[in-house]
Order: C-alpha cells, then structure tokens, then sequence
C-alpha cells in the first residue's frame, strides 16, 4: 500500500480555515471540527488520514504550529503571547510542541540563523510587550490554572515563569517482598501529602495520578496528560532497619532530570526523609514556601513507629474506596491508635471510613463513632487537614451543612491542594447552600487538581458539574463547551443530555425546541421524575395548561406512590394548572404547600418565592417589595433571570409601574455579580479573561 497521502485540496483548504477561525479557542477539536464541517467524526478522522497521512489532531495541532511560526517571524509579540493566541493553553507544551515539529524552540525563530542540531534545553524568557492580561480573541473560551501565566502587571521586565505544576507518580516497590509495597506507598504519600501543603505549588491529586502505577508511558506523556510541567519519581523498600529511597524530579519542558538522591536512611528517621524530600523538591523549582506551610511540613504524625506502620497498612486498604478495603481498614486504623493514643490522622481516618461505610450502605449505624473519632482528631490535631474533614463530613452526615463549612475551609488553608475538600465544597454549593460564585470556584479548582481522573466516567462528571456552574453564573458559551466534553468522554452520561438540553435552551431562547429535547429525554426513560417535571414546567411556561397537566399529573402521582418530596419550589405552579384544569381543592392543596415552602425557606431566594407567591395572591407592592429584597442578593442562579419573566403567573405583575425598573436591576446585580466573579477567579489563576 502507498504511503502517499491522496490530497484533496479543496478539503484540506476548508479544514484549514476553519481551524484558523477558531485558531484561539483552546477547546476546539476534533468533535467541533467534525461539527463544523457537517461530517460524523469518524469520517473526518478517515479522510484527514486519508489526505494528510496524520491523526485529525495532529492535523489541528499542525495548523496551529504553522500559524505560530507565521506570527513568529513578524517578531513582534512574546513566545508567551502567541502560544494563547494559536489555541495552546501552556507555553511550556507550545514549545514543546514547536521544537518537535520544526527542530528547534520558538525563541530562536527571527534570530536571523538556525542551528540544525540544536541541544539548548531551555528557552529565554521574553520580556513582556503588552499587558499581561491582554485578551487573545473575542471567541477564547474558559481555559483553567493548569494553562494560567501569572504575570507580574507593574513590571514590564518581568520574566515568564511557568507554572508549578507537579504529579507525584506512584513510587516502585523495589523489595522481592511484596508485603512492603504499603511501606513504599507511604513513602510517595507523605511525598505528594508534603507537597500539596505549599500553597505555591498546583499538586495532582492522588486518583489522577494512580492509573500510572505501571504504566509503560514515559515521562513526557505523563506530563502532557496531567498538563503539568514536573513529575516526581522514586522507587523504594524496607530492609530490616533500613529505608532505602531513590527520588528524581524531573522537568517534563525538557524531560530532564533537575534533582534527584538516593537515600539510605534508618526507619526512626522516616519523618525527617519525608520532611526533606518535599522540602528539596520545592526548592528546585523555586516554589515558596511560608512559615506556617514548613511548620505543617515538618510536623510529625507520631513518634511511634509501631502506630505509624499500622496506619500504612491500614491506607492500602482504606485507598480501595470500598466496602470491605473499609472493613479492613478500620481495625488496623484501631491498632494504629492502641499503640498512640494521640495519634490523629488515625483517629481522622477511621472516622471517615465509618462515614463512607454508612454512606455506601445506606444506613445510619455508625454516627456516634464518627463524631468521637473526629472530635478526637481535631483534639489532638487541630491544624490537621483531614481532622478538619473528618469532623465536616459528620456535621453533613446530620445535614448540619453551615457547620460543615467553615471546617472545610480551614481545611483548604492547610493543604490548598486537596481535591477531596475542593469537590465537597463544590457540591455543597451547588445543592446545600446555593452560592453560584463558589460553586464555580471550586468546580474549577476540582477540575485542575483532578485533570485526569482514573476513567472517562469519573472525566464525564467532573466536567458536567463543572458545565453546571458555569450555566448558573451566565457563562452560557463555556457551560456548552463542557457539557460537550463531558458527553464525549461517557456518551451515556445520566445526566448531561438533560443539562445540554437546558444550556442550548440558555443560549437559543427556543422554547418550542427545548421542549420537543425534553420530551424526547423523558421517553427514553420514564422514571426519570427530574425530567419529567422539566417538560411539564416548560409547557406551563408557554400556558399550554393541558400538556402541563399531563405531565405535571404523571409527577405528582410518582411522589406520591413513592412517598419522596422532591422540588417543592414547583408546588404553585402545579397549583395553577391544576386551578386551570378546574381542580380547585387540590389546587389549594398545593397552594397552601408553597405556603410552608416560603415560610421554611432559608436559602437567598426565599424573597423571590415570596414574590411568586404574592403575585398569585394578587399582593402586587408586597411581591415588588420583595423583589428589591432579592435584588440585593448576591450570586443567585442565571435560571432566575430566564425563567422569572417567562412564569405565567408574573404575569399580572408587569403592569405595576416598578415593575420593569426592579426586573432591571435584579439583572443588573447578576451581571455585576459574574463580572467580580470574573475578576476575582482571574486573581486566583482559575481562569483567563473571557469577555
């Protein structure tokens, strides 16, 4: 078979223009290059490598290479400039990407001369000729901290300094006895839990970094997966008395060896390896470290070593995530303890093992046991970020959610790396105590410490709840963009259709459409009640009062056979279809149940309820009352501004004279909200500009 590519010009040439109108957009791919061309993605792949010989990303990537080297030459922006404005989100993986393709790193392009065999491992900085934030294309999409440049704005001679990103890979266990392997995973624990303690430092969580555990893949690969920019390798074991350690740091821009020692240490100076291995490697990537962060660095969980081996044994069970790693984790956590009494990460852990186990079982056994055990891990350790944990996942287990808070915040201080507290926070505002802004926040800050979570499932729903905070903060375009992702990475997705369908509702405002996608959701699984309240709601909405019943009618009957109270917020308007329908009594039944709802109400928008439930009462100034008292809340849902003006029964309200001028500014106060949000996610490195 020949190797020559048959070209068709006119395919490639359209390709390619397409790919340059989207050139700064990150998050085009190979799915929204097939889109764009009205081709399956399986056809385009084929024809790509009929026609170029190379993989449709490599055909996107090349494209946005050559367009680099054209800007190169025009000598007139920064290396760091252009990497953004050609769709590559990290400078250090353009001009990896650069030097692979063309021989040699972008900073030498317009020197006037370039060497063949190159070996320079590093490129010079370039100094900074615009704005740091300068925006790179009205069509950029969110792009998260693991591609942000912090630069410096006042300085103008600041030198581009990549990002500190790093992943502990899984150490080898080097010992014939594979009983030691818990003690070697202790050793890359302690390594990676040291690390994440540096504020300075965006460490990779633990389950994105596990599925390397033998992995054939080489350094480079791992990196460009995680979009790190260091790795952390060491292999280890345990001889008699004896630790013996060999740890390297690697620079994944060059995929040199920047640090690295063989250790040969006694078990009694354990802590000390540990507490030196972090230290060591913060400095060689000139991380900073501040003096409350080496504190935590270099205290010791105990000084027993009797307890401390009996809590590694007992992780290599409690990492499992299972009932019985759980069930086996919880005795040796026990003798861990028998051995120091004061010893708290065991106290800390064996009271989250009793949480999980309650939680996966479904029952509520083990309450006292997790309250004690935290209480006395938090006594004995109070700066203790998985104390700190322990005793918020009790207060969650009693549904006591603002107790739970601020011990998860305190948490994040000492270890701002944890992704289990940023994935907890997240959900807790997103269901628990509604605050869109920090349910954004922390939506990304879980995406950029678990950037490659063990499968494509787990991928699927970091990036639907990541979709969901940004549809709620009005990022429409961006919220599309990771639903799409989420879909691409587990199709069957349970939830994401029915989101997609709401975003696309968001951006296009076509109701008729919105709802033909729901009803046709709803008929691929009818027990799907979430879905199915959505359709009825979306015929309320165009007063199509029969359809509404229909569906509406088919809900209420499933709460009712199956005794759950679900969307309580929904009980007027299923009192208004009803009254629409001529069931008066049951209409009151709901009505009065709205009632209670706005009276038991905590959350931001009881005032907006209220308004609701005034308006339909006919108390016109009272519900504009209560309106201006919503308009003064912060961080409310995007939903709201959709679907308040679309609700028959506000309808009556439009007329009042304050009526237009309040809607204004409950609009006004939204968007001003996802503005300082903007910025203030900017601040942090969780986002880039978008505008």
């Amino acid at each position: 078979m020949s190797n020559t590519p048959n070209i068709e010009p006119e395919f490639i040439k359209r390709a390619e223009g397409i790919v340059l109108e989207n050139l700064s957009n990150e998050q085009f791919g190979v799915s929204e290059l097939a889109e764009a061309m009205d081709m399956s993605r399986s056809n385009l792949l084929r024809k790509i490598k009929k026609n170029t010989l190379r993989s449709a990303s490599q055909f996107i990537r090349q494209v946005r290479l050559q367009k680099g080297m054209e800007l190169l030459r025009q000598n007139s922006l920064t290396v760091s400039e252009i990497s953004y404005q050609v769709g590559f989100g990290s400078t250090s993986y353009f001009i990896k990407c650069f030097r692979e393709h063309y021989g040699y790193p972008p900073g030498e392009v317009g020197k006037g001369s370039f060497e063949e065999n190159m070996e320079q491992e590093e490129v010079k900085p370039h100094l900074l000729k615009r704005n740091p934030w300068w925006f790179i294309g009205a069509a950029t999409l969110i792009i998260l901290a693991v591609f942000f440049l912090f630069l410096n704005k006042s300085n103008e001679n600041s030198e581009f300094k990549p990002e500190k990103s790093i992943a502990v890979l899984p150490f080898k266990n080097e010992s014939s006895d594979s009983t030691n392997l818990y003690f070697v995973n202790g050793l890359m624990e302690s390594a990676l839990g040291n690390l994440q303690k540096i504020e300075d430092l965006r460490v990779i969580s633990r389950t994105s970094v596990e599925k390397y555990r033998d992995t054939k893949k080489g350094a480079g690969e791992i990196a460009q997966e995680l979009n790190v920019n260091y790795l952390v390798e060491g292999s280890g074991q345990r001889v008699g008395n004896q630790v013996l350690l060999n740890i390297q740091l690697i620079d994944a821009t060059s995929d040199k060896r920047i640090w690295g020692e063989q250790y040969s240490r006694k078990v009694g100076d354990i802590f000390a390896l540990q507490n030196e291995v972090a230290q060591k490697i913060a400095a060689a990537i000139e991380a900073v470290v501040t003096p409350a962060e080496l504190e935590q660095i270099e205290k010791k969980p105990t000084e027993n070593l009797v307890a401390y081996d009996y809590y590694l044994k007992a992780l290599s069970f409690y990492y499992s995530r299972t009932i019985e790693g759980y069930k086996k984790a919880i005795p040796l956590f026990g003798k861990a303890i028998e051995n120091d009494p004061k010893f708290a990460l065991a106290y800390a852990n064996i009271s989250i093992s009793y949480y999980y186990l309650d939680i996966i079982q479904n029952q509520k056994q083990y309450k006292e046991q997790i309250n004690n055990f935290a209480d006395k891990a938090l006594l004995y350790d109070s700066k203790s970020d998985i104390s700190l944990i322990a005793k918020a996942l009790y207060y969650m287990y009693n549904e006591e959610y603002r107790l739970a808070l601020p011990h998860l915040e305190k948490a994040l201080e000492y270890n701002p790396n944890s992704s289990a507290v940023v994935k907890v926070l997240a959900l807790l505002y997103a269901n628990n105590i509604p605050n869109t802004a920090k349910h954004l926040k922390y939506a990304l800050m879980g995406v950029q410490l678990d950037i490659a979570a063990n499968d494509s499932i787990a991928k699927s729903y970091t990036y639907l709840n990541l979709s969901n905070a940004l549809i709620q903060t009005g990022f429409v375009q961006e919220a599309l963009t990771y639903i799409n992702k989420s879909l691409d990475y587990d199709p069957d997705n349970y939830y994401a259709p029915y989101l997609k369908t709401m975003i696309l509702f968001a951006k296009d405002g076509d109701i008729g459409r919105a709802t033909k996608r729901l009803e046709r959701a709803w008929q691929k699984d009818t027990t799907r009640l979430d879905i199915l309240q959505e359709v009825a709601n979306f015929h309320y909405y165009q007063e199509d009062y029969d359809n509404a019943f229909f569906y509406f009618n088919k809900f209420v009957n499933a709460k009712e056979k199956f005794e759950i109270a679900i969307y309580p917020q929904e009980d007027i308007k299923i009192g208004l279809v009803y009254e629409k329908m001529g069931l008066e009594e049951k209409a009151e039944d709901f009505f009065n149940a709205y009632t209670d709802y706005c009276e038991t109400d905590q959350s931001i928008y009881k005032s907006a309820s209220m308004a609701v439930k005034l308006t339909h009462e006919g108390k016109f100034d009272q519900a504009i009352k209560q309106l201006n008292i919503f308009a003064s809340q912060d961080n409310y849902q995007y939903w709201i501004l959709i679907f308040m003006r679309l609700d028959p029964i506000m309808k009556p309200l439009k007329n009042h004279p304050a009526y237009d001028r309040t809607m204004q500014k409950i609009e006004d106060r939204f968007w001003d909200n996802q503005k300082e949000l903007r910025e203030s996610l900017e601040e942090k490195g969780l986002i880039q500009s978008f505008k």
